[in-house]
């Protein structure tokens, strides 16, 4: 990954977040992190695509240390974000309402599909032909001749 582009979609939403969430709040010594620090660190890895938290502390040390100086181990990483849970949540619905989804009427879906048939006879005589139509099963890795089940009021073919 070049580092540009990591430092681009790391910049970017840490820039967003410290600007919503504000100040720094603590009691006693001031923090190695700040508030927005952690929040940051638990998006970067969704928008990096890192699914192992191990690995993504590994790589944020070893290619992120300019911009978090202080990055604590895996425990006291787990323990920071529990405590700013409230402060994820508040990040997680800020970068949704920046997204063009979230006044648009799209919905994200990933549904089991209802096969009507499965024989092609079957399709041509069959009443759901103005209904169910083709699609593909990502999750069972076949095709399919039926309905997939949306939203109320959404049209239910695939």
């Amino acid at each position: 990954m070049a580092n540009e582009y990591v430092d681009a979609l790391v910049t970017g939403p840490y820039v967003k977040i410290d600007d919503e969430i504000g100040g720094i709040r603590w009691l006693g010594g001031p923090p190695q992190l700040s508030d927005s620090e952690p929040v940051c660190l638990a998006v970067a890895p969704v928008l990096l695509g890192f699914s192992s938290e191990a690995r993504w502390l590994r790589f944020a040390r070893g290619n992120l240390g300019s911009m978090f100086p202080y990055l604590p181990k895996r425990p006291g990483c787990n323990k920071r974000l529990r405590t700013a849970l409230p402060l994820v949540k508040r990040a997680m619905r800020l970068l949704a309402a920046d997204t063009d989804f979230w006044f648009g009427n799209h919905w994200i879906v990933d549904s089991t599909p209802v096969p009507c048939g499965m024989s092609r006879p079957k399709v041509e005589r069959s009443e759901m032909a103005g209904w169910a139509g083709y699609g593909y099963c990502a999750s069972h890795s076949r095709f399919f001749w039926g309905l997939r089940a949306r939203g109320p009021g959404r049209h239910a073919g695939p």
